[in-house]
């Protein structure tokens, strides 16, 4: 039976902990699911309920609490516990890029996650910035709030620039705000609802209106927002998430957009785009830097960050 212990961890216990233990106790935090953390690691669910089993002896207190069909949820011990195996994995990942970039002759790899509108806006001249003063390669990713959040904790990812995310997202992680922006709404320029005049939103009910898919970190900002402005229903609605889809989109049809400024910030100042007249303020959400809480930057990713962080403060925010 495992029990609590409020000792230090001996020598033994550190010793008896393997990378198996790490890897499966992380893929079982992330999906929540004995049976997803198996098919992940390409073993049975037997084996890895066996090596979660094996992990919590070793380490004498439950680290996750189980439900009904093989669903887990982490004990208060286990969220601890989530940020630091999440950071030593990533620093033994951290460690064997570097090793394979000096065979190479190059610099550390960072992998930076990036919401669409941050990569959009003034990522490519701080990363043409840092690239031009350091010898390292970049992988920039676009996706989710919450898949890039899960990689950064996991270690697959060094920094996501983007919106703060919720309390129970951000749990392990440390997010340092750098501005903040509305969502708007955007159409073709000579969109019937394209004026100086402010725009009554019940008119939207009769249009198509493009929204992020509900996975998304803008989802719940966007449909708080029609809530609180009487608009319950609309008839036509389409999900998307490609910024290109929506903009082709916009451009052969009267469908109106609505997206983070910063994703169509450029398009509305080249005329591509067109802001409607929307009070749109109380959308206005922190963007920043987040990284793993409790373990320090390297050299080079804290290069990036002030990088990062210059070029936010010159970059005009509407």
């Amino acid at each position: 039976m495992v029990t609590k212990t409020a000792s230090r961890p001996t020598k033994q216990q550190l010793a008896r902990i393997r990378h198996r233990h790490l890897n499966c106790f992380l893929e079982a935090a992330r999906s929540r699911k004995v049976s997803a953390a198996a098919f992940a690691l390409n073993i049975s669910q037997p084996a890895a309920s066996k090596t979660l089993a094996e992990l919590e002896k070793i380490l004498e207190t439950r680290l996750f609490q189980r439900r009904g069909k093989g669903g887990l949820t982490l004990t208060p011990e286990g969220q601890v516990f989530l940020r630091y195996a999440g950071a030593s994995i990533a620093a033994l990942k951290e460690g064997l890029d570097g090793l394979a970039q000096v065979r190479m002759q190059g610099g550390p790899m960072l992998v930076v996650g990036a919401l669409l509108g941050v990569a959009a806006q003034f990522m490519p001249g701080a990363i043409k910035e840092f690239q031009e003063a350091h010898n390292t390669v970049i992988r920039i990713i676009t996706g989710p709030n919450k898949t890039m959040l899960d990689q950064l904790r996991l270690g697959e990812m060094d920094l996501v620039v983007g919106r703060l995310a919720s309390p129970r997202e951000m749990q392990g992680l440390s997010f340092t705000h750098l501005y903040s922006e509305p969502v708007v709404f955007v159409a073709r320029p000579g969109h019937p609802l394209v004026h100086d005049k402010p725009v009554d939103l019940a008119l939207l009910e009769n249009l198509t209106l493009i929204v992020p898919t509900g996975d998304g970190l803008m989802r719940p900002v966007i449909d708080r927002f029609m809530l609180a402005h009487g608009v319950v229903k609309l008839r036509n609605t389409i999900e998307a998430r490609s910024s290109e889809f929506c903009r082709q989109y916009l451009h052969d049809s009267d469908a109106v957009w609505m997206v983070s400024l910063g994703a169509v910030q450029h398009d509305i100042e080249d005329g591509v785009l067109a802001r409607l007249n929307v009070d749109t303020g109380e959308t206005q959400g922190a963007v920043g830097l987040t990284v793993r809480a409790g373990t320090d930057p390297s050299p080079m990713l804290r290069a990036l960050m002030d990088t990062v962080t210059h070029f936010a403060s010159e970059y005009p925010h509407y």
